[in-house]
């Protein structure tokens, strides 16, 4: 089993009891900063995002049968007051609890069972290298996602599309994906370029320092709408049986300037922080 897997298996088996990252990655024999992004990679859903997901479908099915106290199921679901139950209630499901008690059913789309995890690895996946990352500075612009609004990065290198090249202080034309500032549920996700300093930059930059480094690097030639199952491959496979271990750092993708980014094509590297 992956660690994804080992987790899938903890959290089904524990999900209704007080459970964090730290025991799931435990469970999958892996710092929570591999696990959290491997199990981001290999479902598109955070840790946490999932035990809540799953919590709140329990909620909706025993709402749909009838429970008669509200405040109870909430409690059981792991909120401490009936409005903060409503409010993710609604968010998730588009309908109040008592809405949902009233109708006897729940919107089927939204109900979260079992996860279904895409097994599906890389298979020619090219062997890594490994370098001594110097110190970065980027810059550009900057979001937080979940792994559930990841799919919208895209948009955001559309943004910072027409000032790639004439970004204060660029250093070369190569882009960098920078993924950072991770906790529990979200992280920091940087369209940018490397910097000779930060002093000329305006407000709607985002800025980052990542410090010298030990990568794990894989290249490949293929599209980009290959990412996601090579960076799942790179996390769930590779790492786990590799005898290094991930650190907690900034982890990037680099896009050389052989990279065209209206067709997606000319390649691009993946780089995973590892200890030394």
């Amino acid at each position: 089993m992956t660690p994804v897997q080992k987790a899938i298996w903890y959290i089904e088996s524990h999900y209704f009891k007080d459970i964090g990252l730290d025991d799931i990655a435990t469970a999958g024999g892996v710092s929570r900063f591999h696990m959290s992004r491997a199990f981001a990679a290999a479902t598109g859903q955070s840790v946490m995002g999932y035990i809540r997901a799953r919590r709140l479908t329990d909620a909706a099915q025993a709402l749909a049968k009838g429970a008669p106290d509200i405040l109870a199921v909430a409690l059981d679901a792991g909120y401490g007051s009936h409005e903060a139950f409503t409010r993710a209630f609604r968010d998730r499901f588009g309908q109040t609890p008592e809405e949902v008690r009233t109708n006897g059913s729940v919107s089927q789309p939204q109900r979260l069972e079992l996860l279904k995890m895409d097994e599906t690895f890389v298979e020619n996946l090219a062997p890594s290298r490994f370098v001594d990352g110097g110190p970065l500075l980027i810059a550009g612009f900057g979001q937080r996602y979940t792994s559930e609004t990841s799919l919208a990065i895209p948009s955001l290198w559309q943004r910072f599309g027409p000032h790639f090249g004439s970004v204060p202080g660029q250093k070369n034309y190569v882009g960098y994906g920078v993924c950072c500032n991770f906790d529990d549920d979200s992280f920091e996700y940087i369209a940018g370029v490397e910097v000779k300093d930060f002093a000329d930059l305006t407000a709607e930059y985002s800025r980052l320092r990542i410090p010298p480094q030990r990568y794990a690097v894989f290249a490949t030639t293929d599209h980009i709408s290959m990412i996601r199952r090579i960076t799942h491959t790179v996390w769930s496979k590779w790492l786990p049986t590799s005898g290094y271990e991930a650190a907690d750092a900034p982890n990037f993708e680099l896009y050389p300037e052989s990279f065209d980014p209206a067709t997606g094509n000319g390649g691009y590297e993946l780089w995973i922080p590892i200890k030394s």
